[in-house]
């Protein structure tokens, strides 16, 4: 499997994928809202591709999956600015220590109803196994 960079085009393209092989193995996303993301302090350097702009993402649940892509969506109930080492603790590594300490260091900032948050959080692990190994897909293939 190819490595790439965090949040870089080739990276995006090798997450859909991997998304879509396992997307009869996720659970359903236990409320059904639209977040956008705002990640800043991209890396120097680290893509031709990235920019020193903030990039924009969504979470969109209404289809009854969780979507994770590019730009934002009108009208989210939530917006969550975030740095790139938190936001790859959020979406990679999905380490909750690191996520709390950058949640109480202020480095994740909330607008909109911060309990939609809360919910994203408590989804069922369904699958879990399957899950387990998407994940450490994921991070196998993240520089």
């Amino acid at each position: 499997m190819a490595s790439h960079v965090f949040l870089s085009p080739e990276w995006i393209a090798a997450a859909r994928a991997l998304r879509a092989e396992y997307a009869d193995s996720t659970p359903a996303p236990p409320i059904k809202t639209r977040v956008n993301i705002v990640i800043t302090d991209l890396p120097d350097n680290a893509d031709e591709s990235m920019t020193d702009e903030p990039m924009k993402g969504h979470i969109d649940t209404t289809s009854g999956q969780a979507v994770i892509d590019e730009g934002h969506v009108d009208e989210p109930e939530l917006t969550m600015t975030l740095d790139y080492e938190t936001a790859r603790a959020a979406f990679v590594t999905r380490d909750p220590e690191a996520l709390m300490a950058a949640f109480f260091g202020g480095k994740i900032l909330v607008e909109g109803d911060a309990t939609v948050l809360m919910a994203l959080q408590g989804m069922p692990i369904e699958n879990e196994d399957q899950l387990k190994e998407m994940y450490t897909k994921l991070e196998a293939m993240t520089i």
